[in-house]
């Protein structure tokens, strides 16, 4: 039975997911290549001759959105094929040499990319976006777009988060594919190809760097409500501080953005920028706290793992993104835990507007975890070293590079969010390597944000977070050891469950403790924060995350159902818990 949401209910296969995909560097006009594709699933790697169906990009074909429901197993390959359309105005009229840009948000696992049956371009790791230039393999007429996907899901040492080909409990069921928006646009030969946006609060300045092949000089302009504030002409490919007058900071309180435009000859991009600053510091008793524009500022998260019961990796609209983070605002949380997941650009964007903190993992991946690393700190003080590569899945040392080649990306992907507080490199020892090293390295590549090197257990003593995870005892602050000043976090507790009749997944109910209705479980939810987690403020405790947001298969711990249609708690007690959550 599949379980649908009501935007999944309501979907329109002629228009999934049309918004811009990429708020941060918008142009006038795109293509939105969503929608239905042909699909095959074959054993060899020659493009079949018949395919067998429909599907509905970008859903996976394992999801039911898509229309497909079968699984992709390690060996086989997906094919995908679809005709190139070239609407009136696309690619623009004029004379000016341009070149067309193929955009896909994210294919799991490898892939490769022809258009008219030649390779324009491939990509490998299922969770970041890439491009590729198809001016030179189009023509005029009809062209044809074919892409070929493979994935070892959890048979091989790629990034794959919590997908498992054998589901249950904390892994869930493994996608494939596309899995967000497929779009083309039309640039000028000399065109934007990435912008930096920096904020520096404390010296009122935005630090701005234009990216593009050619050199030449980039006109800036800073907005608010229309009208320009701050103007600059900027060399490509060098940062240059732009004053902000007064600039008025971000926060969740006052999520206000500052809009950007770029131009560079011909092109012209849309963007935004807000002024904020992530740091630590001691607070007035001289506790390490987290600081959100140079004061302390208490992190009150909830565990956000990003799947759909119908879309399963993928949202099925816009508006149920929104409503998953507006929800969580709502009941009082200021952050969410992107937990193993990258999501789309616009999910971050609706993070920044609507003013909600985000704690970003990354995406772990490696061989089989060995259970007495992952399993036995639940219960235990157990710590290991993470330089024991074997224990930990790690002993593949292309693995390894290809884990921090993904981390550095993911930073460069996501550097302009405004919302982004804290990087988490890794989570309860999964693929989890010389952390405290790793941790170094980001802090290198983005000194503008904190770093939670090793969040739940195995814990190095690196970055900038002293990261705990507390299912099964009552939660005490430990004794600091001496010289360690990292600020205290509780990256994950709770996991309460609830099993609501005709909102589950299937009959299973994995979690940490079961109630059996919605008034035991508030008493809890209310005794757990009051007793444990709100003494502990006062003690050098800086950030919670609630686990979680979401029922997700056959763990019922969420806050909400899996299909978002019901809710577990009464808003106002959430509220109110969510209320004593701050520093005073």
């Amino acid at each position: 039975m599949s379980l649908l949401t009501r935007w999944g209910a309501d979907l329109d296969p002629d228009a999934i997911l049309p918004e811009h995909p990429r708020p941060q560097l918008a142009r006038d006009s795109h293509l939105n290549l969503n929608g239905r594709w042909e699909y095959a699933i074959t054993g060899a790697e020659e493009e079949p001759e018949t395919y067998d169906g429909a599907i509905l990009v970008p859903f996976s074909p394992e999801s039911p959105l898509s229309g497909v429901d079968r699984q992709l197993l390690p060996g086989q390959t997906l094919w995908y094929r679809r005709t190139l359309p070239a609407p009136d105005g696309f690619p623009p009229a004029g004379d000016a040499p341009v070149r067309v840009l193929l955009h896909f948000g994210a294919v799991d696992q490898t892939c490769r990319v022809l258009v008219n049956g030649t390779e324009v371009g491939g990509h490998t790791g299922g969770y970041l976006p890439f491009t590729c230039d198809i001016t030179d393999a189009l023509h005029d007429g009809e062209n044809t777009l074919t892409v070929a996907v493979r994935d070892d899901s959890d048979t091989g040492h790629h990034a794959r988060g919590k997908q498992k080909l054998k589901r249950g409990g904390i892994w869930y069921t493994a996608q494939s594919g596309i899995w967000q928006s497929v779009w083309a646009e039309c640039v000028p030969a000399v065109h934007v190809e990435r912008l930096t946006l920096t904020p520096y609060l404390g010296e009122g300045c935005v630090e701005v760097t234009v990216h593009a092949e050619a050199a030449g000089e980039a006109r800036v302009e800073i907005l608010t409500a229309g009208a320009a504030v701050a103007r600059a002409v900027v060399p490509v490919g060098q940062p240059v501080r732009v004053p902000i007058p007064d600039a008025r900071p971000w926060s969740p309180e006052d999520p206000f953005l500052y809009d950007v435009t770029v131009e560079l000859g011909a092109d012209r991009v849309r963007s935004y920028v807000g002024m904020r600053s992530f740091s630590v510091g001691p607070d007035e008793n001289g506790v390490p706290r987290l600081l959100l524009n140079g004061r302390p500022y208490f992190h009150a998260g909830i565990l956000d793992q990003g799947y759909w019961s119908d879309g399963m990796y993928t949202a099925p609209s816009d508006e149920a993104m929104i409503h998953d983070i507006a929800e969580m605002k709502r009941l009082g949380f200021t952050m969410l835990r992107k937990h193993i997941k990258i999501e789309p650009l616009r999910w971050y964007y609706h993070c920044d507007r609507l003013g909600m903190l985000v704690w970003q993992d990354m995406v772990n991946g490696g061989g089989d975890y060995h259970p007495l690393v992952i399993t036995a700190p639940v219960l235990t003080p157990l710590r290991l070293s993470d330089r024991r590569h074997r224990w930990f899945g790690r002993a593949d040392a292309q693995g390894r590079a290809r884990f921090r080649t993904e981390l550095r990306d993911t930073v460069e992907h996501l550097r302009n969010v405004v919302s982004l507080a804290v990087w988490v490199p890794f989570n309860e020892g999964w693929g989890q390597f010389d952390a405290a090293r790793i941790a170094a390295e980001v802090a290198e590549l983005d000194p503008t944000r904190t770093v939670d090197h090793a969040s739940g257990w195995h814990d190095q003593g690196g970055g900038d977070l002293k990261s705990l995870h507390v299912y099964f005892r009552r939660f005490r602050v430990p004794r600091r050891r001496r010289g360690d000043r990292r600020v205290l976090v509780l990256s994950e507790y709770g996991g309460y469950n609830l099993r609501v009749d005709g909102h589950a997944f299937n009959d299973k109910d994995f979690g940490y403790r079961r109630y059996g209705s919605a008034e035991q479980l508030g008493e809890a939810f209310s005794r757990l924060h009051t007793e444990q987690i709100v003494p502990a403020i006062r003690r050098g405790l800086s950030a919670t995350v609630y686990t979680q947001l979401s029922d997700v298969e056959d763990e019922l711990n969420g806050l909400l159902t899996y299909d978002r249609e019901m809710l577990k708690l009464p808003a106002e007690l959430v509220r109110s818990v969510n209320a004593l959550l701050r520093l005073e």
